[in-house]
């Protein structure tokens, strides 16, 4: 007897689309087939709807410990359920940082009791602790996060010595937020003496400009090949920096790289509109940018596609340009951002899967999740492709109440995520009563 049977599903997995059935046993896909009409507990007929593998999403901020006031596990790991995300890979700028084995270790027993999708967290590199990232746990921690930008605090990592050492010796690919410290201080110097009280939002970009991350980028880059290490560069944003990444599939690559949902959608255009709304680092920049960014997607330069999700209080976001906080919530509305980009025949389905699951399982060797097969975790994400969505303060789930994207209409919705073989997420209510997630298992 299954637990669950979807019925008539259009499965987009590994480059092809299949009609079929799929039946869910003891958390797992049991069974792949043609009309599946063996005892279930629950049968459901999605009618045709797409159904792909859960997304991984392996850039977000929840903000716990320490930052509670902006978004939790609980909240954002509900947010994402709503968009299709089943598991996700979380950031250490927290309060305490979790640049130790135990802060690492607090954060998953936090994550046991309060999310209801599958966690992992990044380790988290600073200037001095380069003896506990040499004695991690390969198997917990999903990789090592180096912060080679200005606005991160005491985790900035700005000692070369500390650099070598943390290419030189990680035991974890070592994931990169890539933007140069000097330059984007001098340009702030600038640009405050030229604007005073008058700067705003619409500088962002200039601050943090191309130079700024092309000078991080190459450095990273240059590391990873000098100590022949896995490097994975988050949150591209410029035309210039996909000079550095190589075509081909990630399997066999050193040196891999990341696009995210905002820098595909956005330009600088967007700033007079939305102001520090879109305020993030690296900022979002020019349409020439951002055109070379989904170019570099279909040439597989780019081979993972991500949110950033990093909620702040509205009040934080109102504050003035240099006050301001950098980030923004996207967990819940990354897919349905892809999903208007393949009915623009932008990005196609196949594609949307490869960059958002496949390869962030491949890329991290997650063990049993990424795909829809027999024997793997059942994470899925069924699609009501041609259902308009519109973004409304009713519907956002995030702690932080608000949106970049509020009054805007996607072209699709999310019908139903699956966690684990439960229905997580359904017609727009988020099941609590549904067990919490897993610890991500990875296969090192």
């Amino acid at each position: 007897m299954y637990d669950l049977v979807l019925k008539n599903c259009r499965i987009v997995n590994e480059s092809k689309t299949l009609e079929s059935d799929i039946a869910i046993k003891n958390n797992r896909i049991e069974l792949i087939g043609s009309d599946i009409n063996a005892e279930s507990s629950e049968v459901i007929d999605v009618n045709g709807r797409y159904v792909i593998p859960g997304l991984i999403d392996d850039q977000v901020h929840f903000r716990e410990p320490g930052l509670t006031h902006k978004g939790e596990i609980a909240t954002e790991s509900k947010a994402g359920l709503a968009g299709g995300v089943t598991s996700y890979f979380e950031m250490p700028n927290v309060n305490p940082t979790t640049t130790t084995n135990e802060n690492l270790t607090k954060k998953f027993e936090l994550a046991s009791t309060r999310s209801l999708s599958n966690y992992s967290f990044h380790l988290g590199a600073s200037n001095t602790n380069i003896e506990e990232i040499k004695k991690v746990d390969i198997n917990q921690a999903a990789a090592l996060k180096v912060f080679m930008g200005a606005s991160t605090g005491e985790m900035l990592v700005d000692s070369i010595d500390a650099l070598d050492d943390i290419f030189h010796y990680s035991p974890l690919i070592v994931v990169t937020h890539c933007e140069d410290q000097k330059t984007i201080v001098d340009n702030e110097k600038l640009f405050y003496e030229k604007f005073g009280n008058d700067l705003s939002a619409e500088q962002h970009h200039l601050i943090r400009n191309v130079e700024s991350c092309y000078l991080s980028s190459s450095l990273a880059v240059s590391l990873a090949k000098k100590y022949d290490s896995d490097l994975h560069v988050f949150h591209l944003t410029t035309e210039k920096e996909m000079d550095l990444f190589t075509s081909g599939d990630v399997i066999g690559k050193k040196i891999t790289a990341e696009v995210c949902v905002h820098h595909m959608h956005f330009n600088e255009s967007y700033y007079s509109e939305l102001g520090n709304q879109i305020k993030c680092n690296p900022s979002i920049k020019e349409e020439s940018d951002r055109l070379a960014l989904i170019k570099a997607l279909h040439e597989n330069k780019i081979d993972i596609i991500a949110t950033d999700h990093a909620p702040h209080t509205w009040d934080e976001k109102m504050r003035d340009y240099r006050d301001a906080p950098a980030g923004l919530p996207l967990v819940q509305h990354g897919l349905q951002i892809l999903m208007d980009f393949y009915h623009q025949d932008i990005l196609s389905l196949e594609t949307i899967v490869e960059k958002t699951s496949h390869n962030v399982a491949k890329r991290f060797q997650v063990k049993d999740r990424g795909y829809v097969r027999e024997g793997y975790y059942a994470d899925l994400a069924i699609l009501d492709i041609d259902k308009p969505y519109t973004v409304s303060e009713e519907n956002i789930l995030y702690k932080c109440g608000w949106s970049p994207f509020s009054g805007k209409t996607f072209n699709s919705s999310i019908y139903m995520t699956i966690v684990n073989g439960h229905i997580a997420f359904k017609d727009g209510q988020v099941n609590e009563n549904i067990p919490f997630g897993m610890q991500i298992e990875f296969d090192r």
